[in-house]
């Protein structure tokens, strides 16, 4: 089984890798990051130059094309310097991009993809619900009601990242409360963000600060019907085949991180001296690294499996599970490795290893929380349901 990258695509990776030295360097990122709840512009417009939100959409509508392996190569090379910043692109590329281009009509298509791929178009996600988190369907409050000509959307929605600049919203709303499973009777609808009846709150929190993410309340907002994706009532049929690629995703920016973790780590060990000589001979330092290391390694080559199965249309759900759990915690242990490595200077916002830490341990939580992965698992190798 061989994984080895084509020659493009390494060609794309060393380029992407050499425009985020140039164009997004982790001093800007700290920069960025640092102001809470400013939404960083910055870096949206230089994704938009470099066209890179044109990537995963196919050519005719105006993208650069590019399968799962695409995608996964660009956010590990992005996360590597901005961290969770990377959802500037992500939110847009996945809400966006992702969405319409399996849901959506070849209208919808034609309407909206030219817009993202060109950077015009910004795109937040709505699913999580007040005291919901993993539980999306238990807690599902959020209704639309058929009216003329469209939809009345009523409810209130969590953790919306970037919506307080966004220009639509994926939202996930409830258009049939008689169903025999919860699961059923489910919309997705692509709202204006602007829409009338829509409020937005913003919430302070630990890492990701300057995307902002909100609560956002709904108040008989109207949505025609040309905003609906898919066929009402089986949104959530339809999101199934998308959740093994936003795992592989949150893998690759984890991958990213490690990266950035270990490249740091290792300067400031040459670099930095104690009792005499440079702290990169002590051994429990050295073990740090190597077991950075190898974390990195297993996260590269689960991804790189998983990635493949998915690129070849194979059944992956388990593995982007599994995926998604070691990627996320090897993360997290490997950048506060980072801080016990730097010490004073690991907890101080003028390093990258706080960042790291805090960019990346809701990723333990969500898209889905690491203690629901493993029940998944469980269950996938014959054991009851546990919840």
């Amino acid at each position: 089984m061989d994984f080895s990258f084509s020659e493009e695509q390494i060609a794309f990776r060393d380029m992407v890798r050499r425009w985020v030295d140039a164009e997004v360097p982790k001093s800007l990122s700290r920069e960025l990051e640092a102001k809470e709840k400013e939404y960083p512009f910055v870096l949206w417009d230089k994704f938009r130059e470099a066209g890179f939100f044109g990537i995963g959409i196919d050519e005719e509508y105006g993208g650069q094309g590019g399968d799962v392996l695409t995608q996964m190569i660009f956010a590990r090379e992005v996360a590597r310097s901005v961290g969770g910043l990377l959802w500037v692109w992500g939110l847009t590329s996945f809400a966006g991009a992702k969405s319409i281009g399996v849901y959506g009509s070849e209208e919808q298509k034609r309407r909206f993809l030219p817009e993202i791929a060109a950077g015009d178009c910004r795109v937040s996600i709505g699913f999580t619900e007040p005291g919901g988190g993993t539980d999306v369907l238990g807690a599902m409050r959020t209704t639309a009601t058929r009216t003329e000509g469209g939809w009345l959307v009523s409810g209130e929605k969590m953790w919306s990242s970037a919506s307080h600049v966004a220009d639509y919203i994926l939202l996930l709303a409830r258009t049939d409360r008689n169903v025999e499973k919860r699961h059923h009777g489910l919309t997705l609808f692509f709202v204006p963000a602007k829409s009338e009846g829509i409020t937005n709150t913003t919430l302070s929190k630990l890492g990701m600060r300057s995307i902002g993410s909100s609560t956002v309340h709904f108040d008989n907002v109207f949505v025609p019907d040309d905003l609906v994706l898919g066929e009402p009532g089986r949104a959530w049929y339809m999101l199934l085949p998308t959740l093994n690629n936003e795992r592989i995703m949150v893998a690759a920016q984890c991958l990213g991180a490690i990266d950035g973790v270990l490249e740091d780590a290792l300067d400031y060990m040459k670099q930095r001296k104690a009792f005499g000589q440079p702290i990169g001979r002590f051994q429990a330092l050295q073990h740090y690294v190597a077991d950075i290391a190898t974390w990195r390694m297993q996260v590269e080559l689960m991804l790189h499996y998983t990635a493949w199965l998915q690129s070849t249309g194979q059944e992956c759900g388990t593995q982007a599970n599994m995926l998604k759990m070691i990627a996320s915690e090897y993360a997290v242990k490997a950048a506060d490795l980072g801080i016990q490595i730097l010490g004073g200077m690991g907890y101080s916002a003028e390093t990258d290893m706080q960042r790291y830490w805090r960019d990346h341990r809701i990723l333990r939580i969500t898209p889905i929380s690491n203690e629901m992965v493993r029940n998944s698992i469980a269950e996938s190798l014959g054991l009851p349901r546990s919840f």
